[in-house]
């Protein structure tokens, strides 16, 4: 059975397993903060519909809490360990919504369906920034049905990253951002393709980029919202010739066979 992978853009995928749909980092708006979104539409309905959505880390690119409020009644938040108790609001939001809850750390699992989801350590800061302690992990999960699917989430190369995914099939990497420079705990499209030769997976679908630029910059760098797909494209034929780059537009699906 394959797996389908639609990207919604940022950092927002539905994966598709088994009968399985999880939702990543869910961002449904049009504008959040100074970010505007500049390239495909706002996902409609039909991203919202899951059975569980995973949560890498706290930021409000990531964790968008208007966006969780238009899940179903009854649908599943798989969260970092932690995450509840540094975010009175996510406690709202799944209160009003019903929305049961599972916390998670690094190398803790849990099921949805026949899937088997496992947390791994993301290298990011995982505060709900500007506030609180650094105290809740990022994360990414490995997502295991009848393929093995890696959502990053956000990170950065860290030492041990293949050992601790393990073989995968699939992996969503980001590869990029939403203004004109990176920081640590960030992939850009070079570094993602070397995450890509170390991970070795069958497949691979590029995420975090071309979708959300600062507002009133527009031509700052504009290089570094455009390019980073096709250049991670072009990165990953150098760095990893095995993988199969999988370059979605917003809203589209790929479906990837778990055999290949």
């Amino acid at each position: 059975m394959p797996v389908e992978v639609t990207w919604w853009g940022h950092a927002t995928t539905t994966v598709e397993d088994s009968g399985v749909r999880l939702l990543t980092d869910p961002l449904f708006v049009r504008r959040l903060a100074h970010l505007r979104r500049r390239r495909g539409a706002v996902p409609d309905g039909r991203a919202a519909v899951a059975d569980a959505v995973l949560i890498s880390h706290l930021h409000s690119d990531h964790l968008h809490l208007p966006s969780l409020a238009r899940l179903a009644p009854g649908t599943r938040l798989i969260v970092p360990r932690g995450a509840p108790a540094a975010l009175p609001g996510l406690r709202r939001t799944v209160a009003d919504r019903e929305l049961p809850m599972t916390e998670l750390g690094p190398g803790d699992e849990t099921t949805v369906g026949r899937l088997t989801v496992r947390a791994v350590h993301a290298e990011h800061d995982g505060r709900r920034l500007p506030y609180g302690p650094h105290r809740v992990p990022a994360l990414g999960y490995v997502i295991q049905g009848s393929a093995t699917t890696y959502f990053a989430g956000d990170t950065g190369l860290y030492d041990g990253m293949a050992d601790e995914v393990g073989k995968c099939d699939v992996a969503l990497l980001p590869v990029g951002g939403w203004g004109p420079f990176l920081g640590h705990g960030h992939l850009d499209a070079r570094r993602a393709a070397e995450a890509a030769a170390r991970l070795a997976p069958g497949d691979a679908v590029p995420v975090h980029y071309g979708t959300y630029w600062p507002i009133g910059m527009d031509a700052v760098r504009p290089h570094e919202f455009h390019a980073p797909g096709s250049e991670f494209v072009r990165q990953s034929a150098l760095r990893a010739p095995e993988v199969t780059v999988h370059q979605l537009e917003h809203g589209a699906s790929v479906r990837l066979a778990a055999d290949r």
